[in-house]
């Protein structure tokens, strides 16, 4: 039977297809190309607008921005607001925030530098091979013991966590400056400043090579394994050319990095400086968060609260304890930040951490993660601080006053939760 709808109608002209406009074949060409590897369109809009702005700040510095010793620096700087943001994904994922991370901050570094300082000495002796150990581990469990105090206040008296963290906010802050009334305390202990890659506080060129190489096999493992898992499970498999494309543009960027950051000599020698131990300690943090949030219980709780948390705690998570959990640990990562940053400063103040909310936030929300709750990821928080902190680095070498860089942060601040929104709804 022929197809008799297919056939022109007499006297009418045979309708001929108009193809689409060019901007939308390359649209969804594009678009194209993204599904098939399966990238975060907002991850991959993150870092080509951070090519954009290293390459717009490098042409207002003169040149200055993409040198290795600024690059270098970049990576220190970005390394204590990088840990934080890996914590303030989770707790925004919740649902919550966390207002009081700089004060926090402060008040942990004040605890850490006293110890060394005032209190171990006296008991243990000056220069003792523990110094470092005793003061990092109290302030981590300070940090611990603040984060659940917060933390319950939200959980189980039903107090916005807003509320509360602006609270810690004065509170913590004023805490500070009442420990040592204001007072710098300083030096600290030798070992713990490596820990903020001051003086001997990086690991070094061969070291870092080494790492390099380790990460670039450890990238091309999980591709392979995870082609090899999707095969086992008869899941879709990427194409070929994407595993390749990403293996390839992974170990570059990854090896690329290795060579920027060893081409920065240590001061006065010809040794190269390598990856400083802030850099290694944000690395590791993100890992192990990233594990946390995909691949454990808790972080899927997380998630689910996020989510719907009527239906979470109709499905028999334990939302309250849950949420203490979640604050528990963005305290202990501020405490890990409190000791890269007085390590790196080698001495802690009352006025330490002053708009690291700021930053913290605006990093995890440039990062994907959404205000809305439920949507967040550890690698576009790390990428979000990395993005925030370059503005910053940025307009100081280009002699931009302190007010309007507040002001600078402030609009992309507005901006992403304004694209975050569109993004939303388009998805919806």
């Amino acid at each position: 039977m022929s197809d008799v709808s297919a056939a022109p109608t007499a006297g009418a002209a045979t309708p001929v297809p108009v193809p689409p406009p060019e901007p939308t074949r390359r649209r969804r060409s594009t678009t194209g190309v993204m599904r098939s590897m399966e990238l975060d369109p907002r991850l991959f809009g993150m870092l080509v607008a951070l090519a954009i702005i290293w390459v717009g700040f490098n042409i207002g510095s003169g040149g200055t921005f993409l040198t290795a010793r600024n690059l270098w620096n970049l990576s220190v700087q970005t390394a204590p607001v990088g840990i934080m943001a890996t914590g303030m994904v989770l707790v925004i994922v919740s649902r919550n925030i966390d207002l009081s991370v700089g004060s926090m901050l402060a008040v942990l570094g004040m605890a850490m530098a006293i110890l060394q300082v005032e209190w171990i000495p006296s008991w243990l002796g000056l220069d003792h091979p523990l110094t470092w150990v005793i003061a990092l581990g109290a302030g981590v469990v300070l940090g611990a013991a603040i984060g659940a105090f917060q933390g319950a206040i939200v959980a189980y008296a039903a107090v916005p966590a807003f509320i509360v963290t602006l609270g810690g906010l004065l509170i913590w802050r004023g805490v500070a400056w009442a420990m040592a009334s204001g007072r710098t305390i300083a030096p600290l202990d030798p070992t713990f400043r490596t820990i903020g890659g001051g003086a001997d506080g990086t690991i070094g060129g061969p070291a870092t090579w080494v790492l390099a190489v380790l990460a670039c096999v450890g990238v091309v493992a999980l591709l392979v394994a995870s082609r090899r898992r999707r095969r086992k499970y008869e899941f879709a498999l990427r194409p070929l050319w994407a595993d390749v494309v990403i293996g390839v543009v992974g170990t570059g960027a990854i090896l690329g990095a290795a060579w920027v950051l060893n081409s920065y000599p240590k001061p006065g020698t010809d040794e190269a400086q390598g990856l400083a131990y802030p850099v290694v300690i944000m690395i590791a943090v993100g890992l192990f968060m990233t594990f946390l949030a995909n691949r454990t219980r808790f972080g899927r709780y997380v998630f689910a609260i996020g989510g719907n948390p009527e239906a979470a705690e109709l499905g028999g998570i334990k939302t309250r304890w849950t949420l203490v959990k979640t604050f528990m640990l963005i305290g202990v990562l501020v405490a890990i930040a409190a000791a890269v940053t007085t390590g790196r400063l080698n001495a802690a103040t009352s006025g330490l951490g002053q708009l690291n909310e700021l930053y913290v936030i605006a990093a995890a929300v440039i990062g994907g993660t959404s205000l809305s709750g439920g949507i967040g990821t550890i690698p576009g928080a790390l990428v979000g601080a990395l993005v925030a902190q370059s503005l910053q680095s940025g307009m100081v070498l280009m002699g931009v006053d302190a007010p309007l860089q507040d002001i600078v942060v402030g609009v992309v601040l507005v901006v992403a939760v304004a694209l975050d929104t569109v993004y939303r709804r388009r998805v919806k």
